[in-house]
């Protein structure tokens, strides 16, 4: 089983290492737009309750946010594979178990989100944030890239074109981007829509990292929540390409 994941894995590290370059460039911009706009402009005039800089409550929302968004995308491919290009067959014809071709994807979509969260850190201790890297802070960004791989993975199991793919981004991933804690605390929100909102991945890891980096007291109730998620949609990922196989 372990042969069969590196097999996948070392697919997609050979196409990221050839293109290095390139993904580490693109992945600076948003972040940099990000620490220009909220840290440096409008985070100047906004006053955390605990005292702290914007800046600092900013970074963790970001590095979440960011590791959803890479790890999403690093699977979509998948998409195209399996509805337009076809070459997933190569995949179903091989002797590869399921689940190991789901962990190998997943594991590759997680050393994406790592590299770009890695990116990220740098510029953040370059803007003068501040903030604490822990194990307990890695292990919380990687459960969350592969939380996120494994959506995407389900949906380019589920879904049958582009546009559908694209709603994903506009109905799923665009409203958690700005509500779940990356911005703003989910206090502010209105109770009805706070009890939703919190019951979303994106606002456990938001919170933790937060916590986490500022050496604050954290609720092991996220992280379960983060590992209910991964296993869940795990076993959902890999149902659905044993089916496709069937």
């Amino acid at each position: 089983m372990l042969t069969d994941i590196w097999t996948v894995f070392w697919r997609d590290w050979v196409v990221l290492r050839h293109r290095m370059t390139a993904f580490l460039l693109s992945r600076m911009v948003a972040p940099l737009l990000y620490l220009v706009a909220f840290g440096w402009g409008l985070g100047r005039s906004i006053q955390t309750g605990d005292g702290s800089s914007y800046i600092d409550f900013l970074i963790p929302g970001i590095l979440a946010l960011n590791s959803m968004n890479i790890s999403f995308n690093s699977i979509t491919p998948v998409h195209a594979e399996r509805v337009y290009h076809k070459s997933i067959e190569e995949y179903i014809i091989a002797p590869i178990r399921p689940y190991s071709f789901v962990i190998g994807k997943v594991l590759a979509a997680v050393l994406r989100g790592m590299i770009s969260s890695a990116v990220i850190i740098v510029l953040a201790f370059a803007f003068g944030a501040h903030f604490s890297i822990t194990p307990l802070f890695l292990l919380v960004l990687i459960l969350n890239c592969a939380i996120f791989a494994e959506i995407s993975f389900a949906a380019c199991m589920f879904l049958s074109t582009y546009e559908q793919m694209g709603q994903v981004n506009t109905y799923v991933l665009l409203p958690m981007s700005f509500l779940c804690g990356t911005f703003f605390s989910t206090r502010a929100l209105p109770d009805a829509l706070r009890f939703f909102i919190e019951c979303l991945p994106l606002t456990h890891t938001s919170t933790l990292l937060r916590g986490i980096g500022s050496s604050s007291e954290i609720s092991l109730w996220s992280v379960a929540v983060l590992l209910l998620y991964l296993i869940i949609v795990f076993i959902i990922d890999g149902q659905a390409f044993i089916k496709l196989r069937q």
